[in-house]
């Protein structure tokens, strides 16, 4: 159905736009400028800072007829109200005529600046802001050059409040504009921030305990039209105008957040480039203009001084590291390599790029051994044939839309997509929420769906039935399922997310493959906007399914059996499992790529010092096949290479397989032999489109301080059900629960877990998780445990001693650890719980 439109006029530009739409909106896309300071076009109006004054005219009506009174022309007689008017607030009217520049209106917003200038402090030169300073900006344009009001009469205030640990607020310069509070309300559902006191008096206050409690309290920062909000790391750290902008990718969850590294070289690092800030890019298909605090924080490990700087080898086993050149540490990979016969092992984390995941599989393939990826999550195969496709944007979905979360947590998980799918809930989709416990998701969700830890697949084929009606799923029905299997078989457009809470590989894979069935089933498939999305741990597990590098079912202790080398990249198992340490140290080469001497570094033969995302180029594939491009931001030290750059130095010195030039001509290599990415090449990575706010620049003050994009909007891929039509989904029957008389132990994804590349970031240190054992409150009594005591917990011949936390939405028979604090596990198991004794 096609869209209402209004015509109007502004400032003598005739302007066509959908009904609804405010003035200032209307004038923005006309490339006329409303000067706001509250107002955001991703906030509600509210009229605050009347900064927007314009004159309306609208054609008068005569009473009598109710019909437009026209003059001797035939043209409406336009009547002009007595006062200005906030052209925010204000949607636009059929003929109407709006003057933004006239005398009146320009006097108007004079008078405006004059009044907010009143006790605003004239520390431009200091101020963070300044050079990319709406307020600033608008003073030079429409301010009055100078005061009326007595300098006795200005308000003094604090300039250094810590609203939390990561923003500071300068009373002084907060204009009362409301941004930052609507959005923590309004956008993002944390209401930690507010008014407090009135008139002159009036201040913002934190209301949570710790401070500012939010996981996107940055982006307050982002649309602060003043200096008023900064953030910790970069307040009193650098002026806007002396750094640098880099575009780069987030590399920390599968949602692939666009970014902008500000950079800038400096005497207290010692003449190095480093990074000042991480700013968000505008993608409005990914992240729009937003950015979670771990993505915007959690950045230094990539400029560590613990870093990896020069190859190191043992020469003999069980020796110490010694550093050598790179030209005898490729000599020494080659020896040990051709030694093994075959028997190698190329093992590969999820936060390595398409170009080094492509590059070792090559490798392994010409050596004749295989690469594996060290993950505990399956499914990517089915996102490759049902993901969705090309022109989706969760932006679009609304009423008549529906979106079903199962087995994940994505406000931990992945922070963006929990805020765009709690958005598109509020424009009326459904939203399901399935998962063994509750979350932050379901107090925007119109249905949730409970189960217990392990079923997650039986829920599905639960829904499945009310669709196909096949007998052999009678067993996995319930009303539950009947009610939202409706829902999802009559919404216009289906999205899955699925992710791997309390479920190890097979279970995992039965829960995919389930939900492309039913997506299969129920239609939606094949088409935008629908289809199957994973929540990967990591940047880029996807685009490692895509390379051709899978885990491996049975696990890398498994995989590790038979072999004689074994090739990390990316990755530290040793660390993860500790187990796998003595599993690494019985083959008998061990090489390993990577940023930090981690604890399969310890143990191997070889270590080559990688460079991190910041100093490279590559390509990350995210959870909806979004295919995206990073660039080196600072000059990496002249002994790290680019993980695919090494791999390709060792498969040209083996004589497998010519050494490639730039991680563009490894792209292209995979365009060459991979169908899904034919049309995937750099150029096509950097193509654009308008969208909508415009931000940045000149336009700082309309849609804050984000960058706009320039570098690339990315290539949405197709999934295979969009072009091989003949592809079929079969539901799998899952594995049947063999309950024992113990507790279950889940690992849960907390967004500051304490992983190498969170650690480094002091700014989040107070935010780190504290490592507990969560435990709902029946089972704590039957096992006479207290709150904040101290238990010890039992799990395949291993013991650790944990302080346990007393949670009511723990589910019973089952006990919740947070990953990356201290408990090396990856899947649930079965523990005894054993209190200790005070």
């Amino acid at each position: 159905m096609s869209q209402a439109l209004v015509s109007l006029t502004i400032d003598g530009v005739e302007v066509t736009v959908p009904v609804g739409t405010k003035i200032v909106d209307a004038a923005k896309q006309a490339g006329i400028e409303i000067p706001v300071f509250c107002y955001h076009p991703k906030l509600e109006s509210v009229g605050m800072c009347r900064q927007c004054l314009v004159e309306i005219g609208r054609p008068k009506i005569d009473r009598s007829t109710r019909k437009i009174v026209r003059d001797k022309n035939g043209d409406p007689v336009i009547e002009f109200g007595p006062k200005l008017e906030t052209s925010c607030t204000t949607p636009v009217g059929e003929g109407w005529v709006v003057l933004v520049n006239s005398e009146r209106a320009i006097e108007g917003r004079r008078q405006v600046i004059e009044l907010i200038l009143t006790s605003h402090p004239l520390d431009c030169p200091i101020c963070d802001k300044g050079g990319e300073c709406p307020l600033q900006n608008m003073t030079m344009a429409h301010g009055p050059g100078k005061s009326r009001f007595l300098y006795e009469d200005k308000m003094h205030l604090a300039k250094h409040v810590p609203l939390g640990d990561l923003i500071f607020l300068d009373r002084e310069r907060c204009i009362q504009c409301a941004r930052c509070i609507r959005f923590q309300t309004e956008i993002v559902d944390d209401p930690v921030i507010a008014f407090s006191e009135r008139g002159r008096k009036l201040e913002i206050v934190t209301l949570s305990e710790p401070g500012f409690a939010s996981y996107f309290s940055g982006n307050t920062t982002d649309i602060c039209p003043v200096g008023a909000l900064t953030t910790a790391d970069f307040r009193f750290g650098a002026r806007p105008w002396e750094l640098n902008a880099t575009a780069s990718i987030c590399p920390h969850c599968a949602v692939g957040c666009n970014t902008m590294l500000n950079t800038r070289r400096e005497a207290r690092s010692q003449g190095r480039v480093v990074i000042k800030r991480v700013m968000p890019r505008q993608n409005e298909a990914v992240n729009e203009i937003w950015l979670c605090d771990k993505g915007r924080f959690a950045h230094h490990f990539a400029s560590s001084e613990e870093r990896l700087a020069r190859p190191v080898i043992k020469l003999k086993r069980r020796g110490r590291l010694t550093a050598t050149t790179w030209e005898n540490a490729v000599k020494f990979v080659v020896e040990g390599l051709q030694a093994a016969h075959g028997a190698v092992l190329g093992i590969a984390g999820g936060r390595a790029s398409n170009e080094d995941l492509y590059a070792l599989h090559r490798l392994m393939d010409g050596l004749g051994g295989r690469a594996v990826l060290h993950d505990q999550m399956a499914g990517g195969e089915f996102v490759q044939q049902a993901g969705v496709g090309p022109g989706t944007n969760l932006a679009d979905l609304g009423s008549g839309d529906c979106i079903l979360v199962v087995a994940s947590d994505l406000h931990e998980e992945a922070p963006i997509w929990w805020l765009r799918v709690k958005q598109a809930a509020e424009r009326g989709a459904k939203l399901i929420v399935a998962n063994a416990r509750p979350t932050r998701l379901d107090a925007h969700a119109t249905h949730i769906l409970r189960y217990d830890y392990g079923v997650a697949a039986h829920m599905i084929l639960g829904m499945l039935h009310e669709i196909n009606h096949q007998k052999e799923l009678d067993q996995y029905a319930s009303a539950e399922t009947k009610k939202v299997a409706k829902v999802v078989s009559k919404a216009n457009n289906v999205v899955v997310f699925y992710g791997s809470e309390g479920l190890d590989y097979a279970a995992s894979h039965d829960l995919a493959q389930n939900c492309a069935t039913l997506l299969a089933a129920s239609g939606h498939v094949g088409r935008a906007n629908n289809g199957l999305v994973a929540v990967w741990t990591h940047s880029n597990t996807q685009g490692a399914w895509d390379m051709g590098v899978h885990p491996e079912p049975g696990g890398l202790a498994a995989a590790l059996k038979g072999q004689k080398a074994a090739y990390v990249v990316a990755a530290d198992p040793a660390g993860d499992e500790p187990l796998l340490t003595s599993l690494l140290e019985q083959v008998d080469f061990l090489i390993v790529q990577g940023l930090f001497l981690t604890e399969t570094a310890l143990a191997a033969d070889v270590v080559l010092p990688a460079q991190s995302f910041v100093e490279r180029d590559g390509t990350y594939t995210n959870g909806m096949r979004r295919v995206q491009r990073f660039f080196p931001a600072i000059a990496p030290n002249e002994g790290m290479r680019a993980d695919w750059e090494i791999l390709s130095a060792v498969a040209a010195a083996m004589g497998i397989d010519s050494a490639r030039p730039s991680a563009a001509a490894v792209m292209q290599d995979i365009a060459a032999k991979n169908r899904d990415y034919s049309e995937v090449n750099y150029p096509a990575l950097s193509r654009n489109a308008s969208q909508w706010p415009h931000v940045g620049g000149k336009d700082i003050y309309f849609g804050g301080t984000a960058h706009p994009n320039h570098q690339g909007l990315g290539v949405q891929l197709t999934p295979r059900v969009e072009r091989q039509k003949d592809i079929s989904f079969d539901w799998a029957a899952p594995r049947k629960i063999a309950h024992k008389p113990r507790y279950l132990m889940v690992p849960i994804t907390k967004l500051y877990d304490r992983g190498t590349t969170v650690v480094q970031s002091q700014v989040l240190g107070p935010r780190l998780e504290i490592l507990r054992l969560y435990v709902n409150p029946e089972d704590a009594e039957r096992l006479g445990m207290i709150d904040e005591g101290e238990v010890e917990v039992q799990w395949d011949g291993r013991k650790q001693r944990l302080r346990s936390v007393i949670d009511e939405h723990v589910p019973s028979g089952a006990v919740l650890v947070p990953r990356s604090l201290g408990v090396p596990l990856a899947t649930a198991v079965d523990v005894k719980i054993r209190p200790i004794a005070l």
